[in-house]
């Protein structure tokens, strides 16, 4: 069987924008800080006005910004997408995402359901034809309410609108390419990268760089 580096041709492969979206307390998090120490994409990291919470750092979990900052990020036209979910506003800058695309360099994005709306409608095809999406639904509401109750950041009146705003969230799963419903935090990883593993196997993501 031939791979990539038996062919008479250079292939390289285009940057993949990976996509996930999951409502609060479906174990995201979790999922994103076990594979972080893979090495063969880029995590990038969103711009929020929210509070850090206890052992979130700047810069490495959101780049935490004032009101005005982010305004002024609106503004300048500098992000990707934005979005205002239970008060605070949250986003992305594109620029880097953009580059680091060019250069064949996948990046994975984490934004809730109107970000990745809106990336899916940003009418770049730099972009839109890098995307891949990704939604990651808890096995039940039971499961949703325990694992918020247990995270204890929200007092009761902002843990009613979480709940809230995840029924409405998990109604939008349709228009995700791939749907993950949790299980165990080893095996949200490994369905997660067997994702990312077929994505970067698609010929359509080749280009032709001539014979040797």
């Amino acid at each position: 069987m031939s791979t990539p580096s038996d062919l008479p041709f250079h292939p390289r492969r285009s940057g993949i924008l990976f996509v996930i979206s999951a409502p609060s307390g479906a174990g995201k998090s979790t999922l994103l800080n076990g594979i972080r120490h893979f090495g063969d994409f880029l995590y990038s990291v969103s711009c929020t006005t929210r509070n850090p919470r206890p052992g979130e750092k700047n810069g490495e979990d959101y780049h935490f910004l004032s009101r005005a900052q982010f305004e002024s990020e609106i503004s300048n036209s500098n992000l990707l997408e934005y979005a205002q979910v239970h008060g605070n506003f949250y986003g992305t800058r594109k620029d880097a995402i953009k580059e680091h695309l060019a250069l064949g360099t996948d990046v994975l994005v984490d934004v809730d359901v109107q970000g990745a709306r809106s990336i899916r409608h940003c009418g770049d095809a730099a972009v839109t034809g890098a995307l891949v999406d990704v939604f990651l639904a808890p096995p039940s509401m039971e499961v949703l309410t325990q694992r918020l109750h247990n995270r204890g950041t929200e007092n009761p009146e902002q843990l009613q609108l979480r709940l809230h705003n995840a029924i409405l969230e998990m109604q939008c799963w349709r228009e995700y390419q791939y749907l993950l419903v949790s299980g165990n935090p080893v095996e949200d990883q490994q369905r997660f990268r067997t994702i990312m593993e077929t994505e970067r196997l698609r010929t359509s993501r080749l280009q032709n760089e001539g014979p040797r």
